[in-house]
């Protein structure tokens, strides 16, 4: 069982929860904690064992931690994903590979693509794929289309595997903090398109890839994985982009590992992972 708490921060947290488990005969299998003293803030993750009654649990927790505490108890344990994509296939052919094999951490529900060009792979992994063109509709149009299709699931998250389409704070207010984008470069270098060509141009010696969510501001929400690798003189703008793809899609499956095992707490436009 998973027992996340983030909350103000005061003297005997650790304690007090430490003392509320061995109470109700609850074993402490693994325990993070950190303290972020700029903000007071609190943040822990415990996985314990399932041994104790968990109905009062949560109520015990909250008579000994601050009132503004936020404590959820094995917290989604199936989750539900909703992929989106443009016409890019390593990151979204390696989810489902994951999601074939029961290594994903989470369930792919469905896939949604602003280009057909992937339909044939999901189709091959028996995935449902909805095709929602940007064409020729009004973006208000085009994303209340995705928004129905997505909500028809009703998704934990959703994954924008290389969607290459920018979603509009409307979109992203009904979905705070859940969607999560994998972003072709080491943020907060080279925001927006093209940033292989960006770091080719500018003669870089580290390319990278960052794991975000989304945010009304580009690029530029919470940070859950990021990860480089060394380049030089030798590479083309081509051979970044090939290198890139690899960083992509392992950054991608380490931050959504991360998430799925609700090792993630965001405040502010800051993470607190607990790797």
């Amino acid at each position: 069982m998973i027992i996340v708490i983030q909350c103000t921060d005061r003297a005997g947290l650790v304690a007090s929860v430490s003392a509320i488990l061995a109470k109700n005969l609850f074993n402490i299998v693994s325990l993070r904690e950190y303290v972020d003293q700029a903000e007071n803030l609190f943040f822990m993750r415990l996985e314990v064992s399932v041994g104790g009654d968990e109905s009062t649990l949560e109520k015990q927790l909250r008579k000994v931690l601050p009132d503004d505490a936020n404590i959820l108890i094995n917290p989604l344990p199936e989750k539900k994903v909703v992929v989106m994509v443009t016409k890019e296939y390593h990151c979204l052919a390696d989810i489902l590979i994951r999601n074939y094999f029961g290594t994903l951490g989470a369930t792919v529900q469905c896939v949604i693509g602003n280009h057909n060009v992937l339909q044939d792979i999901c189709r091959r992994f028996d995935m449902p794929f909805y095709f929602i063109s940007h064409e020729q509709v009004s973006k208000d149009e085009f994303e209340g289309k995705i928004a129905d299709t997505v909500e028809k699931y009703n998704p934990d998250y959703i994954v924008l595997a290389k969607f290459m389409r920018i979603l509009s704070p409307k979109l992203v207010a009904k979905f705070p903090m859940r969607i999560i984008n994998i972003h072709h470069s080491f943020l907060p270098a080279f925001i927006g398109a093209s940033p292989y060509r960006q770091a080719f141009e500018r003669g870089v010696k580290l390319i990278g890839a960052t794991a975000h969510f989304v945010s009304n501001e580009l690029d530029e929400g919470p940070i859950i994985a990021q990860q480089t690798i060394p380049v030089n003189h030798s590479f083309t703008a081509a051979d970044m982009v090939k290198a890139g793809k690899e960083i992509e899609t392992s950054v991608l499956a380490r931050a959504l590992k991360l998430v799925f095992e609700d090792r993630v707490f965001v405040y502010k436009n800051k993470t607190v992972v607990f790797e």
